[in-house]
């Protein structure tokens, strides 16, 4: 006859998942799902020992990078758990936390591998060096020399520098990873330190749309015969001569029309110098204007005076 405490109809079902008073003692629940197998018995042991899949996984994630995730240690460490659930045998002189451990490590472990896109023989001949040069720095005082580190592998300089090459595709960093100060805190992400020296600021891109709100609001204000030269020159990107042609006018009188343009731009923008002459020094006026509006007026604007010539108007 068997006993009454392996039957779970006469317990009324009510225990698994380790919850209040449902929960039978842990002996009892191995000698339920040894006994025969009982899922239920089994769930209230992976709720007791899921402890160990926390304390390894905590343990383990001390020395990987950041990018990987602690919750995935501790899925794949319940796995192993179950694994050693199902393996262990009550019967052998040997504490279940201790066996599991070893398990669970395993499990992790085999994740890591999994997810590890570089060859175990490169990681080893990573760890290899790395620990060469840390036992030759702490000897000598000093940084190794490659001579030195081939003399203590026993291996050819050559060989090594292959090695360094091998391992040195394997290193990567990410860009959201955050780097470290002194103190070990993480202080901001390495992608915050590298900028794209071609793409302009905030700042001045907002000065670029201000000086081109004010260059345009400006070429408006001119009379019609200017501001049909100025937008023939420099949006057509027409010569003063086609300009005569179109205006039914002399090239000499097309210099002169254009010279009046500038003064009266030049006249008109004089409270705002300062900020034209910090966007055409760094030359972003330019960048923008000419692709969208042909010829910057960059040259003419600066260097044009009160008795410029139409040679100065050509200059670009």
């Amino acid at each position: 006859m068997a006993e009454p405490l392996l039957r779970s109809e006469e317990s009324g079902g009510a225990y698994g998942y380790g919850c209040g008073d449902s929960a039978i003692p842990t002996e009892e629940a191995w000698r339920r799902y040894k006994h025969r197998g009982d899922p239920m018995a089994r769930d209230q042991l992976v709720l007791e020992y899921i402890r160990l899949a926390k304390y390894v996984a905590g343990r383990l994630a001390i020395g990987l990078p950041p990018t990987v995730q602690i919750d995935d240690l501790i899925s794949s460490g319940i796995l192993g758990l179950m694994d050693a659930i199902e393996k262990y045998d009550p019967k052998r002189d040997t504490k279940f936390e201790t066996y599991a451990m070893t398990r669970i490590r395993g499990a992790m472990l085999d994740e890591l591998r999994a997810l590890d896109w570089v060859p175990r023989s490169t990681r080893r001949k990573a760890r290899l060096l790395e620990d060469a040069y840390a036992g030759l720095e702490a000897q000598l005082g000093r940084s190794a020399t490659d001579q030195e580190v081939s003399s203590h592998l026993k291996i050819s300089t050559r060989i090594l520098q292959e090695m360094v090459a091998e391992i040195s595709v394997s290193s990567l960093l990410s860009l959201d990873g955050f780097m470290m100060a002194g103190s070990g805190e993480e202080v901001s992400r390495l992608i915050d330190h590298f900028k794209d020296t071609e793409a302009p600021s905030p700042s001045a891109h907002i000065e670029v749309e201000e000086v081109k709100d004010i260059l345009g609001d400006a070429i408006g204000n001119l009379p019609r015969r200017e501001k049909e030269v100025v937008s023939l020159y420099y949006f057509e990107e027409m010569t003063m001569k086609e300009i005569g042609g179109i205006l039914g006018v002399s090239e000499s009188r097309v210099c002169q029309i254009h010279t009046k343009a500038i003064l009266r731009l030049r006249a008109r923008l004089r409270s705002n110098t300062e900020a034209l002459a910090k966007v055409f020094a760094e030359g972003s006026l330019g960048k923008e204007y000419k692709g969208v509006r042909g010829r910057t007026p960059q040259a003419s604007y600066s260097r044009t005076g009160v008795n410029a010539g139409c040679p100065l108007a050509t200059v670009q």
